[in-house]
């Protein structure tokens, strides 16, 4: 599975169970290829007239290292892959698949959720692992809205159901970048716009929630709630996880926009937990580096761009200090994502320490150390594991 030898130390510590603190479930169904090509794509969009997304760094990744898990040659073709995954049937599928990506321990973002996705529960099983909710405020508030009568009914339930679902919780996780750019804000907002901006809110209640106004209102009573429980918040920044087709441009969602905002939550003592990043993984290495409550991922980055994955994890090394970084694969849809985020991100490290070594720069106690921290010992201690 690794690509460069390495001291038994190390290969030690990279193939030890990791700790995905990003992630979303998968399918429990069966799929069509149709449905199984939208998934393998960020954007959620089909591909092309006379197209494939197979024809894309994931899908020449799924068909290299996923078709052994379920007993094929490597590089089998795309249809008989297929073939392959509809005769085992998903249970299976998910199994070999979760399972194969050696993961201890998978901290679920549940605003993906329906029935047609596994549980937590459900993938700890499958992934013979242990599982954990890192809670979706949007998703809370989507579900509150659809509830409310009236603003001041919005406003106490969404501060009561963010408590409540917090206790059962290891973090939360807002796509404000997504919905309106990583440039929002930072202020909390005045009760008299909440009010009037949750009165329109309760109009058409359905629809994911765009407005400025009350997403910074919802970002901030989560703020509150993760202080006084003691939980990192997550944001989603630059390419990551598919988000009802929001797509608010690159530059908006790149993490140094929400340098302000960041700095107003280091004296409370909210930990800021940066996902996917890339392209803007320099920047979120940067502010990671100065503040000493942001940590960092590449997340989804390393899946999508499969075997250029060790070139982005050398440039998030270049200053990220070495226990800020978590490994989270941002599994989602199919449990391809998820072998494929934790089998990148072990050869993308791999590559790294080696040319490390070989440079002399570190010991082989140093990447070890190293690899430890990044695959599981940082997640644990920051989200209390």
């Amino acid at each position: 599975m690794l690509p460069v030898d390495l001291p038994d130390t190390v290969r030690d510590a990279l193939l030890a169970p990791l700790v995905d603190h990003h992630c979303h479930g998968v399918r429990r169904d069966d799929l069509s290829r149709a449905q199984f090509e939208l998934l393998i794509n960020a954007g959620g969009c089909p591909a092309p007239p006379g197209t494939t997304h197979f024809d894309a760094p994931i899908g020449a990744a799924i068909r290299r290292w996923c078709a052994p898990v379920l007993d094929l040659e490597p590089h089998t073709a795309p249809a008989v892959y297929l073939a392959r995954r509809a005769e085992l049937g998903a249970d299976e599928v998910n199994r070999r698949l979760l399972r194969a990506a050696g993961v201890g321990a998978f901290l679920v973002d549940t605003g993906m959720e329906g029935a047609e996705l596994l549980t937590a529960a459900e993938l700890a099983r499958h992934g013979d692992a242990a599982a954990n909710e890192v809670v979706s405020i949007e998703q809370i508030e989507h579900d509150v809205a659809e509830m409310a009568q009236l603003a001041l009914d919005y406003m106490d339930s969404l501060a009561e159901e963010l408590t409540a679902r917090a206790a059962r919780a290891v973090g939360m996780a807002t796509v404000i970048g997504y919905r309106c750019g990583l440039d929002f804000d930072p202020s909390r907002p005045s009760r008299g716009a909440v009010i009037a901006a949750a009165n329109r809110r309760l109009s058409d209640p359905k629809e994911p929630l765009t407005d400025p106004i009350l997403l910074r209102y919802l970002l901030w009573t989560a703020v509150d709630v993760a202080r006084e429980r003691g939980l990192p918040v997550q944001f989603h920044a630059g390419f990551g996880d598919p988000d009802h087709g929001f797509h608010p441009g690159p530059q908006r969602t790149d993490p140094a926009r929400m340098t302000t905002f960041v700095k107003a939550l280091q004296p409370i003592g909210v930990p800021v937990v940066l996902l996917h990043c890339y392209p803007f993984h320099r920047q979120a290495a940067y502010l990671a580096g100065v503040f000493p409550h942001v940590y960092v991922d590449v997340g989804l980055a390393l899946t999508y761009s499969a075997a250029g994955s060790a070139r982005i994890m050398d440039e998030l090394l270049e200053l990220v200090p070495f226990h800020k970084q978590l490994f989270g694969s941002g599994c989602h849809g199919v449990a391809e994502t998820g072998h494929l985020g934790a089998l990148y991100f072990r050869r993308a490290l791999a590559a790294t320490l080696k040319s490390r070594l070989d440079a002399g720069e570190w010991s082989a106690a140093d990447a070890a150390r190293v690899a430890h921290m990044i695959g599981s010992g940082n997640a644990r201690r920051v989200y209390r594991l």
